[in-house]
């Protein structure tokens, strides 16, 4: 085989592999609701609790609340930032706030090997979805 042909071989399989890296989802969170409970004393306004895990290289869409939010790690590491904020690195027992009118644009597993696993903390308008993708 000439070494033209070796070479265009080679660069063509780096291509097909870098766009099927590009290509390939990354998982998705695992959302599980613990618990949703009226704030009587705030009309219209509910708490609701989720357990978030990220497996391995999970990554979250941009997306908001319109809640207060807050996370609370309970093991492995997690990637989050907010619009205008700087990405933050959070591991076991550490916390990060969300206001109801930040733009969630980083929220990632850090590791590509080790599952993460937090909770959230959401004080939002009763019966309104908690999770707003945005473009």
């Amino acid at each position: 085989m000439s070494l033209i042909r070796k070479t265009g071989s080679r660069i063509l399989l780096a291509c097909s592999v870098l766009l099927t890296q590009h290509t390939i989802a990354a998982p998705a969170a695992i959302v599980t609701p613990l618990l949703t409970h009226d704030l009587p004393n705030i009309p219209g306004k509910e708490v609701l609790m989720i357990s978030v895990e990220y497996p391995p290289g999970a990554v979250d869409p941009v997306h908001r609340h319109d809640a207060h939010a807050f996370v609370y790690v309970l093991e492995g590491s997690i990637v989050m930032g907010v619009k205008g904020g700087k990405e933050v690195t959070l591991t076991k027992g550490q916390t990060f706030y969300e206001g109801p009118n930040d733009i969630h644009t980083v929220g990632r597993n850090a590791s590509s090997t080790q599952s993460a696993r937090f909770t959230v903390t959401l004080i939002k308008d009763k019966g309104v979805d908690f999770f707003i993708p945005v473009k």
